[in-house]
């Protein structure tokens, strides 16, 4: 394996590609956490993008890819690495067909459908992070996910570009094949909308931001909610026979819920809190670590386990642990 400042030099070759060596983590995810990467690599294009991760894979290196860093909790140690980033925000529509890259800005997609009457992507206004990151973990709000309107998934699997239908991307809730193939990597997408009214759907999407940025502000340093929702078919049925009626929202229960029972509102370590209105959402009010963030995340699994025999299941992903 060639050496780091080698490997950086030959990555910083590839056209408009950014580089550079020991970033600090933290200014790429949402909840400033995370320590430095051995080399950190940004690029605005795809092909750039695929060549990068080739160059780095043939190289030895361990390599992680992110997106927008909202759901990622990274090591305070970092990662000995090199750390990847596409940043292509290439958007287009053919009549309700949409073409997007996966670097691109989930929001600018869902404003792009929205300013052209195209409906479908209105209610995940408000979802931070990259397209990309959105069909890895088939986001949605409000009863919707983005699984709803993919025809066809583009991705690097190796030194290939392999195309799935939607049927192949095996979606189902908050999951996709891709959490199970870490090393694919996607790269654009193809959707399928429906004509709507753009005045309607703009006022909608307004409604929904509004309501999301009063429970998660932007400024918060925060992955949104950290566990999954639980599909109320799914749980034991003695759990399920304590869930209260009106808790069932479009067949899930909020982990919420579970939370709320177990005294979560309210939790601190360091500068880790978990808010006192909604038991779901951690954050970090001001210089928090990722070891005070993973302690806090583990007591909470503890103890929704101790009670209610039911595993907690974290929406974000861990970078450098472990390594």
């Amino acid at each position: 394996m060639i050496g780091i400042a080698e490997i950086a030099t030959q990555l910083a070759a590839i056209p408009e590609t950014i580089v550079k060596r020991d970033a600090l983590l933290s200014a790429y995810t949402r909840f400033g956490i995370g320590g430095p990467a051995d080399v950190y690599v940004e690029t605005s294009r795809a092909e750039g993008f695929v060549e990068a991760l080739r160059l780095a894979r043939e190289r030895g290196y361990p390599t992680v890819v992110i997106g927008g860093g909202t759901n990622l909790i990274v090591s305070d140690y970092g990662f000995r690495g090199i750390v990847l980033k596409l940043v292509s925000e290439q958007l287009r529509a053919d009549a309700t067909s949409v073409y997007v890259e996966g670097g691109a800005v989930l929001q600018h997609l869902v404003d792009f459908t929205v300013d052209r009457g195209l409906k479908g992507l209105e209610t995940m206004t408000g979802i931070p992070g990259s397209v990309g990151a959105a069909i890895y973990g088939n986001a949605g709000a409000y009863g919707h996910s983005i699984m709803e309107r993919i025809v066809t998934v583009r991705f690097l699997d190796g030194p290939s570009i392999r195309v799935f239908d939607n049927a192949q991307c095996e979606f189902r809730y908050r999951e996709s094949i891709f959490k199970r193939h870490k090393d694919w990597i996607i790269v654009s997408a193809q959707l399928e909308m429906e004509r709507g009214d753009a005045t309607a759907l703009r006022a909608e999407a307004d409604r929904i931001l509004g309501i999301r940025n009063r429970k998660y502000p932007p400024t918060m340093k925060c992955a949104g909610s950290i566990f999954k929702n639980f599909l109320y078919s799914e749980l034991p049925a003695p759990v399920a026979a304590q869930v209260p009626p009106n808790v069932v929202i479009d067949g899930k229960v909020p982990s919420a819920w579970f939370l709320e029972q177990v005294g979560a509102k309210g939790m601190q370590a360091g500068d880790i809190h978990v808010a006192d209105y909604h038991a779901n959402l951690i954050y970090n009010a001001g210089n928090g670590t990722a070891r005070e963030l993973s302690g806090v995340i583990a007591e909470l699994k503890r103890r929704v386990g101790d009670r209610w025999g039911i595993p907690l299941e974290e929406e974000v992903q861990y970078v450098g642990f472990g390594a």
